[in-house]
């Protein structure tokens, strides 16, 4: 019940009253508002939705909040709540709290998409892919594909629109934490691809080629190294802007297993 309290978090912070004011931080990376999407999609997501317009009336990327004239204002909001709103306080570090403030200034400079193509239709996207895309051979959708590539069953309640179109059209522009490629090189040579899925002093964990979860030892090691190129293809090229379109659709519609 806590949780779910907080997954409430921001649920009346956004009202279109007063315009936005401009990021104060200074020097902010791609790391923070990485950060802060881990905690937006953390205690966020599931109510407000990837695009953070899930419930009605409330727009947290729209960059205008009524009771915050500042960043700061934003933080105390988040942290202490709004007595006498659907809004409670919130158990974040002041960390977190700052990071999403970050994140949430990112969605607002962001566009919803940026493709102009025709229309999609979710049931042809579905079957491109399944078919034509071959995207099963990687991902999962509910029982059905791999777990060699990231589970898609509900991607479209952890992905924002645009994110979608980028992990299509080009793939090594925004590669998440969870999702990041790895190459190792044993001693014998042997080399081994897959997605990192944890590491530490010793050993590097990781989801190889073939879906398996593989514990290496650091020391067994020839080299390694963190790869900034997606193995995911380039769709840009393989489908026509129908079936990017149909595609993109589809994918939006899955929101995980009911």
């Amino acid at each position: 019940m806590a949780l779910k309290r907080l997954q409430y978090c921001l649920s009346v912070l956004v009202l279109a009253a007063l315009p936005a004011v401009a990021q104060e931080g200074h020097g902010i990376t791609p790391a923070d508002i990485q950060r802060g999407l881990f905690t937006y999609a953390s205690f966020c997501i599931n109510c407000h939705g990837p695009d953070g317009d899930q419930i009605s009336g409330v727009n947290l990327a729209s960059g205008r909040f009524r009771r915050a004239q500042s960043d700061n204002d934003l933080v105390q909001i988040i942290q202490k709540g709004i007595p006498g709103t659907a809004m409670p306080p919130g158990a974040y570090t002041d960390e977190q709290a700052n990071f999403l403030v970050v994140y949430l200034r990112s969605m607002a400079g962001s566009a919803k998409s940026k493709r102009t193509g025709p229309a999609g239709d979710a049931g042809r996207g579905k079957a491109v892919v399944e078919t034509k895309g071959q995207c099963l051979n990687c991902h999962r959708i509910g029982s059905q594909g791999t777990v060699a590539g990231p589970d898609l069953t509900a991607i479209g309640s952890t992905r924002r629109l645009a994110e979608i179109e980028t992990a299509l059209l080009d793939p090594s522009a925004e590669i998440r934490p969870e999702n990041r490629p790895v190459r190792a090189v044993a001693k014998d040579g042997t080399k081994i691809a897959g997605t990192l899925m944890n590491q530490d002093t010793y050993t590097i964990q990781m989801l190889d080629s073939k879906g398996k979860l593989r514990s290496l030892y650091k020391s067994n090691l020839r080299e390694y190294e963190f790869l900034k190129t997606s193995p995911m293809p380039n769709f840009k090229d393989k489908l026509s802007e129908q079936e990017l379109s149909d595609v993109i659709s589809y994918l939006v519609t899955l929101k995980g297993l009911r």
